[in-house]
């Protein structure tokens, strides 16, 4: 038998630590995974993923428990091996996972808290940048408003739950909260930044998310404003921004992709 390039037999290597069935492992490997040495090594590497995405999730660990985490894990991993060497990395698509998991059906914001310790790790992991100060902002004249936008921050995440506390249940089981405590059943918001060393979170209004939402398309902050009325003709922009910016959530301002005024 010809032996395979170096790539394709590690790749067919991946796909047999992976394989529920021997049958369909590629033949170059038939021997191989056939040995009991294999079998041992093949759970080493389960056991060592689903660990890392135990790690990663550690609220949606702390509000199932255990034992139902690991199983769900070991699915996961089955059909989502490693891409990257960083494991923190992994598991990008475990809350899409958990959306359709149905052991899960019962828990319909599990998708949701798994979404936010999603991006506490992006928050972690992302490119250090400096932090836009309230000064800058408030030299800007309302003709700059119309063409200038807010650049995020590259470690600001943000996500609004339109129907369910997931930013509640989210923070009590992230941090030492009670998760047993009272709980108003609506929407809510999400901000997560990290403006130096430590990944940080609070709460984010309709009008707040709306308005990140607009400044991460290149809108101006005229159209920014818009946006976050429009989610909540009520809003207190002056509040909405000052604590966007005490969150630290932009980096800087540039010219807008949309300098049109809106009337």
């Amino acid at each position: 038998m010809t032996p395979l390039p170096l790539s394709e037999y590690q790749s067919a290597f991946a796909q047999a630590l992976n394989a529920a069935n021997p049958l369909t492992v590629a033949p170059e490997l038939a021997a191989l995974v056939q040995q009991p040495g294999f079998a041992v090594y093949r759970n080493t590497v389960l056991k060592g993923c689903i660990d890392a995405l135990q790690a990663n999730y550690p609220a949606v660990a702390r509000l199932v428990g255990d034992e139902w985490f690991r199983a769900a894990a070991a699915e996961f991993v089955r059909g989502n091996p490693p891409e990257r060497p960083m494991l923190i990395e992994y598991g990008e698509e475990f809350a899409g996972f958990l959306a359709v998991f149905e052991p899960a059906a019962a828990m319909s914001y599990l998708a949701g808290v798994a979404a936010l310790d999603r991006f506490w790790a992006e928050a972690h992991t992302a490119a250090d940048a400096a932090v836009l100060d309230a000064e800058t902002l408030a030299a800007l004249t309302p003709e700059r408003t119309r063409e200038v936008t807010l650049i995020p921050h590259p470690a600001a995440r943000w996500r609004w739950f339109a129907d369910q506390p997931v930013y509640t249940i989210w923070s009590r089981n992230r941090g030492d909260g009670d998760p047993a405590a009272d709980l108003e059943w609506c929407g809510e918001g999400a901000l997560l930044t990290r403006p130096h060393a430590a990944v940080r979170w609070t709460s984010a209004s309709a009008a707040g998310v709306a308005f990140l939402d607009s400044c991460a398309a290149g809108h101006s902050i005229e159209r920014a404003v818009i946006a976050a009325l429009g989610a909540d003709p009520k809003a207190d922009l002056a509040s909405l921004v000052h604590q966007l910016l005490s969150v630290s959530a932009f980096t800087a301002l540039a010219p807008s992709t949309s300098t049109e005024s809106v009337s």
